[in-house]
């Protein structure tokens, strides 16, 4: 999974342990990741988290996305600074799982933390399962899951 996430490399994001259930991501703030008050931009942190999330939520397979997801800022986070994520699965049952992912520096301090909410899918993600060609594929084009679009 992590060979596929283009986004993940571009940032420096590594992966430091994958179990089921379970992850834990690096990622130095850069000042490319800054906001206008010169502190790391909560959707950098988000995404560090969101990362950690889904490497936890599919450590096990099949393919599963996000449902959902919240984080909470408790601290501002500067350039170069490492953090550390930490994704940890509460539960799951079915097709459903819900994981926590605490962000922190290397000294422990928590940054943000963030809870998601998975879903369990078949087939390629984002995609329509039904044949749209006469060979059997698709149009390629993302099929829409409603409001928001698939993730």
């Amino acid at each position: 999974m992590n060979a596929g996430d283009a986004v993940c490399r571009s940032l420096g994001i590594a992966v430091e342990e994958v179990a089921e259930g379970r992850a834990r991501l690096r990622m130095r703030i850069s000042e490319d990741m800054l906001n206008g008050h010169g502190l790391a931009h909560g959707g950098y942190l988000f995404l560090l988290a969101d990362a950690a999330f889904a490497h936890a939520s599919n450590a096990r397979g099949p393919v599963t996305l996000a449902q959902s997801a919240q984080v909470t800022f408790l601290r501002p986070a500067e350039a170069g600074e490492e953090l550390l994520a930490e994704a940890t699965e509460r539960v799951r049952y079915g097709r459903h799982g819900v994981y926590d992912v605490t962000v922190r520096r290397p000294c422990g301090e928590i940054v943000a933390e963030f809870r998601g909410q998975s879903i369990t899918v078949s087939g390629r993600p984002g995609f329509s399962d039904r044949p749209g060609r006469p060979d059997g594929t698709n149009s390629g084009r993302p099929v829409s899951s409603g409001p928001g679009g698939a993730s």
